[in-house]
């Protein structure tokens, strides 16, 4: 709370030289914001790992900061014609935490979830193919969906019923998966008809990509059900399958889909946005600039409304919004918020650890995996170490659907890292009596 609050203030001196106008209203939003989930933890969830809510507040609230503060060049640069989204943020933030608390006090016990197979895997295939059939085009691809005023990315809840989707079909098939095979070049294979699950997924994946041109999301889903079948099988063959055929489906797609052909040449060749040439062949400047805000940064950044993130465009308050913290906080606090990623990550595969029943511990590493997949895939993409896929950053980007989804994720590994410690200490009790 302190540091976000004081970020804020900190934001209208550096940029306005006063305290920002709704100064008060957001010094009282933040603490009870962060009091309701606490609470809410206390009550419902009492044993839970402690980092959790902190870890998520903090990301939030920096999040927050960073809309705060672009904004402010927006509304001083109309030109720019690109739309501030702090106040907007702030509303999904209380939904979001709403949403969370709800999680908590009606799901008192996560194994339920497992006796939805059937419900869970309808409502996952219904929101990843819904943008193909219902949604607009937006900035090159299909991901959102208009209901009335609102625009929604199912995208984002499609991560959480794919964890709880995989975690279910792997604690009924693991045994099958993880004995069977043949030996080849030091490795288990997986038999023929073991392959079958890891096919159809490689098949609905590539069909989002088709489709949607949603490169990110057909990462994320594909890399989600390998990094679970491995955990479920121990065995390193499901992942240089995987990886082979992500290989094949990414050469197949890129050779022909001109939406994704453009992102691989804006990747390779990110300074020839800047060339007449580059220009002519309509190639984004969108990396190039993030590189050279990364590069103005350097150590310890230019310093908080100190720098020129308005020059990415569009995208400067959705996953490039990490230029930001880059170029303004440095490389000292770009490694500082991946830092607040890895351990958020490693509290969930930690509860993945001491879960008791198949289905906890392979949900806990789902939701953990699906966390550290996306941040690499948004980190990768704005730093060019891969092609820009245009997935949100958890909790800071901008978008009620990501910061909902993320934050019931939240709710979840808070409901099954309390189980888990409920069972250890009693565990502990029985043994030491």
């Amino acid at each position: 709370m302190l540091i976000t609050i004081g970020g804020y203030a900190y934001i209208g001196l550096s940029m306005q030289g006063a305290l920002p106008a709704k100064m008060g209203d957001f010094a009282c939003s933040v603490p009870l914001l962060s009091l309701a989930a606490h609470l809410a933890v206390r009550r419902w969830a009492p044993r839970a790992d402690p980092l959790i809510l902190p870890i998520a507040s903090l990301l939030t609230g920096l999040g927050l900061l960073l809309l705060h503060r672009l904004d402010i060049t927006y509304a001083a640069k109309p030109y720019l014609k690109l739309a501030q989204a702090g106040s907007g943020q702030l509303v999904w933030t209380v939904i979001a935490v709403a949403a969370c608390v709800g999680t908590l006090a009606m799901l008192r016990d996560y194994r339920r979830l497992q006796r939805y197979f059937y419900v869970t895997t309808l409502t996952a295939l219904a929101l990843l193919i819904a943008p193909a059939f219902f949604g607009a085009d937006q900035f090159g691809a299909r991901r959102w969906i208009t209901l009335g005023p609102l625009t929604v990315q199912p995208g984002e809840f499609v991560k959480i019923a794919m964890a709880v989707l995989f975690a279910s079909y792997l604690t009924h098939n693991r045994d099958a998966l993880a004995l069977t095979g043949r030996r080849f070049m030091g490795m288990k294979l997986p038999p023929g008809r073991q392959i079958g699950p890891l096919a159809v997924i490689w098949g609905i994946s590539l069909m989002v990509l088709i489709f949607e041109r949603d490169l990110g999301t057909s990462l994320l889903f594909f890399g989600l059900f390998v990094i679970m079948l491995y955990v479920a099988t121990d065995r390193i063959s499901w992942i240089v399958v995987g990886l082979l055929v992500a290989a094949l489906g990414a050469e197949v797609v890129g050779s022909l889909e001109p939406h994704v052909q453009g992102r691989v040449e804006a990747w390779l060749h990110p300074m020839a946005a800047f060339t007449d040439a580059g220009r002519a062949a309509g190639i984004s400047e969108q990396l190039g600039q993030a590189l050279f805000g990364f590069g103005s940064g350097g150590l310890t950044g230019t310093g908080l409304g100190q720098g020129h993130p308005e020059l990415i465009g569009f995208a400067g308050n959705s996953d490039f919004i990490l230029t930001t913290v880059g170029e303004e906080l440095g490389l000292a606090g770009l490694m500082a918020v991946l830092i607040l990623y890895g351990l958020l990550a490693q509290r969930g595969f930690r509860i993945g650890v001491i879960a008791r029943d198949p289905f906890g511990k392979l949900l806990a590493v789902g939701l953990a995996g699906a966390l550290l997949l996306q941040v690499f895939i948004v980190t990768g993409g704005v730093t060019g170490l891969i092609p820009l896929t245009g997935k949100a950053l958890p909790f800071l980007a901008k978008g009620g659907s990501s910061m909902v989804a993320n934050w019931i994720m939240v709710a979840l590994l808070v409901r099954i890292s309390d189980s888990a410690e409920r069972h250890r200490e009693a565990h502990l009790r029985d043994h030491s009596g």
